[in-house]
């Protein structure tokens, strides 16, 4: 197994296949500096690849989620008098955060959220690459960037429209940066499920994580993938792929051994990835 050793991501495995990842600066409310940035696209990828692992829960430590990006520790790559490298030099960098977050998404491995407290910017950035999102009922949500001068620029705006489905609630929150409670994620189905409190929120979303993992590993990553592509093209777009990823896939053993489990009612064992 990887060495899962880093200074603001905790990682710790609670049953068998289950990842937890924890954002972890709790005196800092999971505020996310360079450090963090970099770390999180670090472990999700060490994630994707580690054959012992099938399905993930992502949270934070202490009082809450994520405050959202630690203004303080930003080093932006600014040249001094000059607009054109400066712009050069930002494009990647961007580019860097955004492949972070996004490595959450293109994880292989089911990734559900659990929420609670504030969960603020790039926390909705970060949860929005997850596959599910459970949450507490002390939990707030804010699209805060509009605030602090910037357009979201590492996934909200691309990826919660595709998640609810009312542009104009998306428009409104991403224009006014105001803060909306869990029972209105919950309405406008950003979240799927809303727990009273944080160890309830943290113990559901294990128990889901446990239940993904029991499936198997190939019918569960090529779900993602599949659902991932769909999303993104057209729907005979995403029938013809699924027909070439599936032309390879239904010869896996794992088939006759989950539909014996089914006949038999007894619990299927499936070979790691």
């Amino acid at each position: 197994m990887p060495e899962y050793n880093y200074e603001t991501i905790k990682v710790s495995f609670p049953a068998p296949f289950v990842a937890h990842v924890e954002l972890n600066r709790p005196k800092k409310m999971n505020a996310i500096n360079d450090p963090m940035w970099t770390e999180i696209g670090v472990v999700f990828n060490t994630l994707r690849d580690d054959p012992d692992v099938r399905a993930i829960v992502l949270s934070g430590s202490g009082r809450c989620f994520t405050s959202g990006i630690d203004l303080f520790s930003l080093n932006l790559p600014i040249v001094e008098n000059d607009p054109s490298r400066t712009a050069f030099r930002l494009r990647p960098y961007i580019r860097s955060l955004q492949a972070s977050l996004s490595a959450i998404e293109l994880c292989d491995k089911a990734v559900i959220a659990a929420i609670h407290g504030p969960c603020i910017g790039g926390g909705i950035d970060i949860s929005s690459a997850c596959d599910i999102r459970y949450a507490s009922k002390d939990s707030y949500f804010s699209v805060k960037e509009v605030d602090i001068g910037l357009a979201a620029d590492v996934g909200t705006l691309q990826r919660l429209p595709k998640i609810v489905g009312n542009i104009s609630w998306v428009r409104e929150l991403c224009l006014t940066g105001r803060n909306f409670d869990a029972n209105e994620a919950l309405e406008h189905g950003f979240i799927s499920k809303l727990l009273p409190d944080p160890a309830k929120v943290l113990s559901e979303a294990i128990a889901t994580a446990v239940l993904i993992a029991e499936k198997s590993p190939v019918a569960a990553v090529g779900t993602k993938h599949i659902l991932n592509y769909s999303r993104d093209h057209s729907v005979q777009e995403g029938l013809d792929y699924t027909a070439t990823w599936n032309m390879v896939m239904l010869t896996t053993p794992d088939l006759p051994e989950a539909a014996a489990a089914q006949m038999g009612k007894t619990k299927a064992t499936f070979a790691k990835l």
